[in-house]
């Protein structure tokens, strides 16, 4: 490593080209379409739709028109694609208005026109569309349940897809019989595009009956009229087969595994061997913690299965279940839960953070945790384990001021995780 470079430099320098990796702009233009004989409409949703929005402007030769809803705050300038903004990650009313809107943007096409849909990360929050007899208030009670109930971002998107008028193809079947090309910024595990903002313009094999075998699973306790949706079967989603979804076709354009790569690339250049060990990790924040901590464990004093100095980097999307009512934040929770099982391992420094910029609910990306983090927790009176139990992650290191502030990234690829370690026992 440049000995002008700290260890919380090196990871943080890691994560910046880990989120530049995924930025619209640089991925997007290989991903157009050849122009079509009608209109082009370019609709969207999620945190990074608005910088997708004008990546495709600035890259489209031809004429255009749309609308796009993103996060509060991740508004970018466009010329001729409006831009909203909603609620993440518990839906609001704007939400509501942006999702109609959109429908009402694709209505009345013709077999000559293409639609492209820019989705991301957060549109299953952004682009929120009650089914009939639901009503907001319903589908915030059920996000707030999804998001303490443990469940991956897998399962809840299985029951919002059945609680939705948009989601789940059903927005490419509005758009029928016009041609719809979706480009895709992956944030989930296995880069599913279903499970990618619920899979507003993809088919969708799951069923109401799942749905309502994950809500028994996790002892989710749902509105009344939720229920009465998922066990009348009338939220059925659009299946594969079906014939209005047959011009739809769908394109990554970035996912975890390339940010991990572009991490991978510093740490080389920087002289420290990098080694990703999965893009695609699940599990509780906490336990995932202990895993990797006896990995980096067994690096330091056994220098298996790798020699320092190495990086370990990982991505994915973990969960935390609630049992405090501490400020939360999953990348956090499994930062300090490493920390807690290091327990000032001498030579181990960590990064844990949210691509795109918020942790949780707050407006804070993850942290960075150093050898002496434990220490000096205690001389401020905090004690680690109790902040683990009380899910207070982003209170345990913002009094470290060790916290990971980006702002908003206009990206989503997910968690990043890096384990710096410099030296073996």
């Amino acid at each position: 490593m440049s000995p002008a470079m700290t260890p919380r430099e090196l990871l943080r320098t890691m994560f910046d080209a880990a989120i530049a990796a995924a930025q619209p702009a640089r991925c997007l233009a290989n991903f157009l379409p050849e122009p079509p004989r009608g209109r082009l409409v370019v609709i969207g949703a999620g945190k990074a739709s608005a910088a997708m929005a004008r990546a495709f402007e600035e890259q489209w030769p031809g004429a255009l028109s749309g609308v796009v809803v993103t996060r509060y705050g991740y508004q970018v300038p466009c010329r001729r694609i409006e831009i909203l903004e909603a609620a993440h990650p518990v839906p609001d009313e704007a939400g509501v208005l942006a999702s109609r809107c959109i429908l009402e943007t694709v209505r009345g096409l013709s077999a000559d026109d293409t639609v492209v849909c820019l989705i991301s990360g957060g549109g299953s929050a952004l682009l929120t569309l009650p089914l009939d007899g639901l009503s907001l208030a319903d589908k915030q009670a059920v996000n707030r349940e999804l998001l303490k109930s443990g469940a991956n971002i897998c399962e809840m998107n299985t029951i919002r897809r059945h609680l939705s008028a948009i989601k789940g193809g059903r927005l490419a079947a509005a758009c029928h019989p016009a041609r719809v090309v979706t480009l895709l910024i992956s944030d989930v595990p296995g880069d599913n595009p279903m499970d990618i903002a619920s899979g507003p313009t993809v088919a969708d094999p799951t069923t109401c009956a799942d749905a309502l075998a994950l809500v028994k699973r996790y002892g989710m306790t749902l509105p009344a009229a939720a229920m009465e949706v998922l066990t009348s079967g009338r939220g059925e989603s659009v299946k594969p087969g079906d014939p209005r979804l047959a011009r739809a076709e769908t394109h990554l354009i970035t996912t975890p595994q390339v940010a991990l790569e572009a991490a991978a690339q510093v740490a080389r250049d920087a002289g420290i061997t990098p080694y990703i060990l999965g893009d695609a990790i699940e599990g509780e924040a906490r336990d995932v913690g202990k895993v990797m901590a006896g990995l980096a464990r067994q690096v330091v004093t056994r220098q298996q299965p790798f020699q320092p100095p190495c990086v370990l980097l990982s991505g994915g999307e973990t969960t935390v279940t609630l049992r405090g009512n501490g400020r939360g934040g999953r990348n956090v929770e499994f930062l300090l839960s490493l920390g807690v099982s290091l327990d000032g391992l001498p030579g181990v420094h960590a990064l844990a953070g949210d691509t795109d910029g918020v942790d949780g609910v707050e407006e804070i990306a993850g942290a960075c945790l150093a050898p002496d983090s434990l220490a000096r927790s205690w001389d401020k009176g905090i004690r680690p384990k109790d902040a683990l139990a009380n899910n207070d992650g982003h209170g345990f290191f913002s009094a470290l001021g060790d916290s990971v502030i980006t702002g908003p990234t206009l990206t989503n690829v997910n968690d990043f995780r890096a384990i710096l370690i410099l030296s073996g026992a």
